[in-house]
């Protein structure tokens, strides 16, 4: 059974325009299923899928005049003559590929559907060979809300706070103690049993060191860039101190910079930067980092569960726009702003008082609107919970 994801629906609006449609993201989040129900929905017989991680199929694309290769797509069952749609996985396979597709575009009028893991190479490689002839998705782990898709759960969360009684969080909490546990790839969360999801767990990050580290990376120390890994695991909503960890691990500030791009450009963590509208009292400097999945914490870095919810509300937060945090000098501090508008604080048990200082503070940097996550059932007010988002 393929369950739906709420990218689909921005996918959809281009399911018949020009561009090509290019999907990354994290290995393992989905991005195949994605493109194979694409594929089957639709209902041309003009259509060919191909998978690149195969080698075979990599040899298509080898020749250096691309007649030759439109000449390979006729016999695989193209016809140029109508509207063809080529689907492609793991594109990041193929360095020459983006001025094939471009080739393809202008000349043939293909519809393109394409996925790639590592959004480090796809923004080098996309970026200026195919300017205004595509629209690119990215795909996370799955959000709380794609979670009880997934679980097939019977009930819609409420919409507002004030209709939720103990006994219907009791009923939601239930599950989202499971997302905070194991985290929402799709293939863990389809796992039945606490075994089962820990060895996909295992399989994932090692496919991931594998494939894109030793492979794609072409580090000279790959056992730092595991051993920091494992140390951002460690660190999550931390902010990332590169003096330290440049220590730590014996290697230069400019390697280890180079080291955290490859990882976030890989969606393997996200590094969060400073609000600022000028202000001199914002530490202006240091990000604050995240891993792409709560289940992947968990399991290598044990953390406690104030860092683990916090990660779970970012992992949230994190398809609905920009997400920055601010800090006062004095440590005082917002976790998330959203898009440049409004606060979150993250909390397990918020107080009063703290949602008292989340509105001065809010006001004084000319946020009106703010919000206290809460994980735990609460009496007061101004609260929402994280599976609300």
């Amino acid at each position: 059974m393929i369950f739906p994801r709420t990218v689909f629906k921005e996918i959809k609006q281009y399911l018949q325009s020009p561009e090509a449609v290019i999907l990354t993201g994290m290995r393992r989040t989905g991005k195949t299923t994605i493109l194979n129900s694409i594929h089957e929905q639709n209902g041309s017989k003009n259509k060919l899928f191909l998978d690149l991680e195969n080698p075979l199929n990599r040899k298509y694309f080898e020749e250096e005049n691309y007649e030759k290769i439109k000449s390979t797509f006729e016999f695989l069952g193209i016809d140029f003559k109508k509207q063809a749609y080529i689907f492609l996985d793991e594109i990041h396979h193929i360095k020459k590929l983006p001025s094939i597709v471009k080739y393809f575009i202008d000349h043939h009028k293909v519809k393109f559907f394409l996925t790639g893991s590592a959004s480090f190479y796809l923004k080098n490689l996309f970026t200026e060979s195919l300017a205004g002839r595509k629209v690119i998705f990215e795909v996370f782990p799955l959000t709380f809300r794609e979670f009880l898709v997934f679980k097939e759960a019977k009930f819609k969360i409420p919409k507002n706070v004030a209709s939720i009684t103990k006994p219907i969080f009791d009923t939601i909490d239930r599950l989202y103690d499971e997302y905070l546990l194991y985290g929402g790839f799709p293939e863990v969360v389809l796992k039945e049993t606490a075994q089962a999801k820990a060895k996909a767990l295992e399989d994932i990050f090692t496919s991931f060191f594998q494939l894109e580290v030793l492979q794609l990376g072409d580090f000279r120390k790959n056992e730092v860039i595991r051993d920091l890994m494992l140390l951002l695991m460690q660190n999550t909503g931390s902010k990332t101190d590169i003096q330290k960890l440049s220590r730590d691990l014996k290697i230069s500030r400019p390697a280890l910079y180079d080291y955290i791009a490859f990882l976030e450009g890989t969606y393997f963590i996200k590094t969060i930067r400073p609000f600022s509208k000028g202000r001199s009292t914002e530490v202006r400097k240091m990000p604050k980092v995240y891993v792409c999945d709560t289940g992947l914490a968990n399991h290598f870095a044990r953390l406690a569960a104030g860092h683990i919810f916090e990660n779970s509300v970012f992992q949230n937060l994190r398809t609905q726009g920009e997400i920055n945090y601010y800090q006062k000098k004095s440590g005082v501090e917002i976790d998330f702003i959203l898009s440049q508008e409004t606060a979150f604080e993250v909390k397990i048990n918020p107080r009063e008082s703290e949602i008292k200082r989340l509105k001065e503070l809010s006001e004084q940097i000319g946020l009106k609107n703010y919000k206290m996550i809460s994980k735990n059932y609460s009496e007061l007010k101004d609260i929402i919970y994280a599976f609300m988002l």
